[in-house]
């Protein structure tokens, strides 16, 4: 006879439910008892997670009413050494984009609200272990907001590092850009309340930070270096 083309019933979804209140501990409980393919790998209602409990019962999903006891030290990074293939959800969350943000950056998979249905907390844990993430439509928009600003913020910090590493003070680059104006010394003293005198040994200071035999050649320079805006 030739070989059977049925595939093999995939296993189960074991899930570990780490809930403080036991009321709702024990509804989801029967609530997952009730869900072919959904299995209770085990239940902890303990401030921490105990990391060794978790490596002994091996399970697919942890599901949490709380981001603190995977915020402790480092226990979650070596939680995912342990199990690599571990997906984390976190339900009953309030709608606050920095506690999302820094639970996507934790590694958690699902972030459901308060509101979420017992139906949808079903849904989470099945999609999270398909590869899916699982989160409320206006706190992913604050993902990808982030995500989208990311590559500024990069360039900010990489532009404060040159700085730091040619020396530019803050106030040295406020007094260049109003040299790159075309402002006189006289100007530029009255502009950031200094004497012409400190202006003056400010930019003498700043040519020969950065080799430049000109304050025209410094402006030059500093545009080159990214430190002033082109004009």
């Amino acid at each position: 006879m030739p070989p059977s083309t049925r595939e093999k019933p995939r296993s189960a979804i074991s899930v570990h439910l780490f809930v403080q209140n036991r009321l709702l501990r024990e509804a989801l409980v029967r609530l997952f008892q009730k869900r072919a393919g959904i299995t209770v790998a085990g239940k902890s209602h303990q401030s921490e997670l105990d990391l060794d409990f978790l490596t002994a019962t091996p399970c697919d999903v942890l599901l949490l009413d709380s981001i603190t006891p995977v915020c402790a030290g480092d226990g979650l990074q070596d939680l995912f050494k342990r199990l690599p293939e571990l997906k984390i959800v976190l339900f009953g969350m309030d709608e606050d984009p920095e506690n999302f943000l820094e639970a996507v950056k934790l590694g958690v998979s699902g972030y459901l609200l308060n509101d979420a249905s017992s139906e949808d907390i079903i849904s989470a844990v099945r999609g999270v272990v398909q590869g899916e993430a699982v989160c409320p439509g206006k706190l992913c928009m604050s993902l990808f907001q982030y995500v989208a600003q990311e590559p500024s913020q990069k360039s900010v910090l990489a532009d404060q590092e040159a700085c730091l590493k040619a020396g530019l003070t803050f106030r040295q680059r406020q007094l260049m850009s109003l040299v790159a104006k075309g402002m006189t010394n006289k100007e530029i003293a009255a502009s950031l309340s200094l004497s012409e005198f400190t202006v003056k040994n400010h930019i003498h200071r700043i040519m020969k930070q950065i080799e430049a035999e000109t304050r025209h050649e410094a402006v030059d320079l500093m545009r080159a270096g990214g430190f002033l805006p082109n004009a």
